[in-house]
Formats: structure tokens, sequence, C-alpha cells
């Protein structure tokens, strides 16, 4: 399930939104125009943190007809793959760090249907991914250290941005580079430039000053 290159998407982080108001603010991106509502799971062992499971999955796409974008950054992700497709993931995306079976479970995620993503941390060397680029439908370069929300933007991920977008073009690749941590107005026109045409953005739209359709207007009109 290879996407075509687009001009540049948006997916809004509910990580970000208040869980109070989730249907409400999972609505409001939705007309404010994101392309994609993005869901961070977190296992507490992976990275230092606990967050979303596949009930939210499955919440949210009562919500919403927009794909659901899955993120785990959990340990052997191949146990759990099934249960947020089932909860209604449309795209699920894994870390090549400690994932020995990275490749198996890139094509288990395509073969139930959903589009395969393939994460690398700020630390990781870009090498890492090499034998993994025919398998992953997008990739997730991590522009801050995953685990909490709110951090500020990693400027030294950008040459990972642009080899990646190198690499890309010289096997004639239009597979989608997505982008992750710290994205807002004032960083993501340096990732477009770099080669990022997914733009995942949490605070910046759900606790944007103006509201959820300022903070979208705001970052659509940055990476235009």
């Amino acid at each position: 399930m290879i996407e075509a290159q687009p001009i540049s998407l948006i997916s809004a982080s509910i990580l970000a939104a208040d869980f109070r108001h989730l249907e409400k603010d999972i609505l409001a991106a939705e007309s404010a125009g994101v392309d994609h509502i993005h869901i961070d799971v977190m296992d507490g062992v992976f990275v230092p943190n606990i967050s979303m499971g596949p009930l939210i999955v499955e919440t949210c796409r009562k919500v919403t007809n927009l794909p659901l974008d899955v993120h785990l950054m959990i340990i052997n992700p191949e146990k759990y793959i099934e249960a947020f497709q089932e909860a209604g993931a449309n795209r699920i995306s894994i870390h090549i760090e400690q994932n020995p079976i990275v490749n198996d479970t890139l094509q288990r995620i395509q073969k139930m249907g959903c589009t395969a993503g393939l994460v690398i941390n700020p630390e990781t060397p870009l090498q890492a991914i090499g034998g993994s680029i025919a398998f992953a439908d997008f990739f997730l370069l991590m522009t801050v250290h995953p685990g909490f929300g709110g951090q500020n933007f990693m400027d030294e991920t950008l040459p990972k941005i642009s080899s990646l977008r190198d690499k890309l073009e010289s096997r004639g690749d239009k597979k989608l580079i997505q982008v992750d941590g710290g994205i807002s107005s004032q960083t993501a026109p340096a990732c477009f430039q770099a080669g990022a045409r997914d733009f995942v953005a949490g605070n910046s739209i759900f606790n944007h000053p103006g509201g959820i359709l300022a903070g979208v207007k705001e970052l659509r009109e940055a990476i235009k």
C-alpha cells in the first residue's frame, strides 16, 4: 500500500488533546482540515511513559472517518498489531529499534490491509533502516526523543531527513517521510525543505492560543 507523494499532510496527535472533550477536539481537527488522526501508543517499557491502547483507537474510529495513524512505541509490536487493526487503525508504524523481526511485522501489517510505517529515533543512525526500506510504506523520523509530548524540536535531525530523502530519490522511491516531535509553524518549514511531507503535530494544534482551527491553518500555511 505505497502512498502517492502529496504536497503535504497534517497528522493531528491526540496526545495533546483535551481528553475531557476528546470527541469535540477530534471533530474540530477534522473540520479544520487535518489529514490523519495520530495516536501514540506507549507501554512504559520501550519509552518511559504509558499512554493509549486499542480502546482509544476504537473510540476515535467511532468519532471520525479520517484515517487513524497509530504509532506503536512498544516492545514486541508484532503481538498487538491485529488488535489495533481490528480497533480501526488505517496506518500502523513500528520502530526499528529493539526489533529483530521488523520486516516480517511490516509485511504482516500490510497483509491486514493497513499502511505500514517504519520509525527511527533521533540517536539511531539512518543506516539501521537500510535493510527495511523496501518493506515499509512510509518512514517516520522522530525529531524528539519519543515518550513525551511538548518537547523542543531537535535541529540535528534535519540532515537525517535530507539523507533519507536522497536515498529514496536515488531508488526512484516516492514513499512518504513523516516527522514527529516539536512540529509547529516555526519548525515545519525546515522539515519540508529537508524532504518531509507528513507532519505530526500535537501542541501546535490542540493547544494553539487561537484554537484548533487557527493552529491547523497556521501549520498548513507554513508547509505550503
